[in-house]
């Protein structure tokens, strides 16, 4: 087994990973539980593996007494002392075996188990190779995708980038570069699972931690971010250093240093603002560099309404009120925003108009209230939204998909 067992060894050391002294031992212990089970060689074996040559000895143990009563797990104290003088009642007697007679007895099973026993390692592998590295950027090869679910090459170990964690509008082939953020490492049955994603947060904060040297220094922070995956993400820097722009530090002369960024997101979009204690300030922050019209913040309440410009409008606002949206998650208060030229009524009444316009799609009023918060308030905006925006505010699945199926309707007809 001297030829075999080397190469297996080699391969297992340097493709793999697993280191040969485990190697040794999983083989020796799968050999050894084979040969027990084998209807030819009942007996106890105990096995050795050289690491240098790959060599297998074997032996078969017996107990020593003076009475055998159990011949495939015993001998007579007389014949074990023609061996072995110095053997005593109750020693353990150690005959060798033939390793070729018991390759022959063990093989297939000895393979099989071997087989389960490498896989196992090797995913523990995974494990003690990433554990230290949960919350860093990896970077792979894509290896096959399946059913949105794309199983990713990083070398010594695989992954797999989840439907639900990647970001919808991306589309990778066989052989192509994929960068992930490692969020965790979950134990399953078939072992360690590497939890990748593209969509979370985090992934755009790793990323730029990666291209910029002030955020990975901490000399400028990240206070809060924003992000539909694909579409725009926002995000508030602040530095405790006032000899630093951390905004300009962190898009660089003519986007150079967020430039990386964006070339590992495709088409969504990044913006970067300012951070500041002062929500009136943040506010100003956000909107630029449109200018906010008697503006005005709820503190109790957690709201923000103001007026803009026509020209401006539209582009805060966003397709489908998504960027408005984000706006409002990264300042954490709900915005109203109004033409500049409709500020004859106040924001109650506009609300209120919004909700009464809702409910002749037969929405109840408290769906109709929670999607004005949201800042949908027409059916064209409503019919344009996703069941992800919907299910954001607040609705179930099963009222988002009713919603959107009525305002759809209605926009159509």
């Amino acid at each position: 087994m001297k030829s075999d067992l080397l190469p297996v060894l080699e391969y297992m050391e340097h493709e793999k990973g697993i280191a040969r002294t485990d190697m040794i031992a999983l083989i020796a212990e799968a050999v050894s539980s084979a040969a027990k089970k084998s209807a030819d060689c009942r007996q106890t074996v105990r096995v050795e593996i050289d690491p240098k040559t790959g060599e297998l000895k074997a032996w078969a143990s017996f107990k020593v007494v003076d009475s055998v009563t159990d011949p495939d797990g015993e001998i007579h104290v007389t014949k074990a002392r023609q061996q072995n003088p110095d053997i005593a009642l109750g020693d353990i007697f150690e005959q060798p075996i033939d390793p070729s007679v018991l390759g022959r007895i063990a093989a297939k099973t000895a393979q099989q188990l071997i087989m389960q026993q490498v896989r196992f390692h090797e995913k523990q592998h995974i494990y003690e190779q990433f554990r230290n590295r949960i919350g860093s950027i990896l970077s792979g090869v894509v290896r096959f995708q399946e059913r949105g679910n794309i199983t990713i090459d990083f070398g010594k170990a695989e992954g797999t980038l989840f439907r639900n964690e990647a970001i919808w509008s991306e589309h990778f082939n066989p052989g192509d570069r994929i960068t992930c953020l490692l969020q965790g490492i979950k134990e399953t049955p078939r072992g360690p699972e590497l939890m990748l994603t593209r969509a979370h947060p985090d992934f755009i904060k790793a990323l730029m931690t990666c291209e910029i040297a002030e955020l990975a220094d901490g000399l400028i922070e990240i206070k809060a971010i924003a992000r539909d995956p694909g579409f725009r993400t926002k995000l508030c820097v602040d530095t405790h250093d006032s000899r630093i722009d951390p905004v300009g530090a962190c898009i660089g002369s003519h986007g150079s240093r967020i430039k990386g960024v964006l070339k590992d997101l495709g088409q969504e979009k990044v913006d970067v603002v300012r951070y500041s204690d002062d929500i009136r300030t943040l506010v100003l922050e956000v909107v630029r560099p449109a200018i906010p019209q008697s503006l005005h913040i709820d503190e109790t309440n957690r709201v923000v309404s103001f007026s803009l410009e026509e020209k401006d409008f539209a582009i805060f606002v966003g397709k489908s009120g998504r960027n408005l949206r984000l706006a409002s998650r990264l300042i954490g208060y709900e915005i109203q925003v109004e033409h500049l030229q409709r500020v004859g009524l106040n924001f109650e009444d506009k609300r209120a108009q919004a909700v009464q316009a809702l409910l002749q799609l037969n929405l109840s009023e408290a769906v109709a209230e929670r999607l004005v918060e949201a800042g949908i308030t027409d059916t064209e905006t409503l019919a344009e939204a996703s069941e992800e925006d919907l299910t954001a505010v607040g609705l179930t699945s099963e009222e988002a998909r009713a919603v959107l199926a009525t305002a759809k309707e209605k926009a159509a007809s």
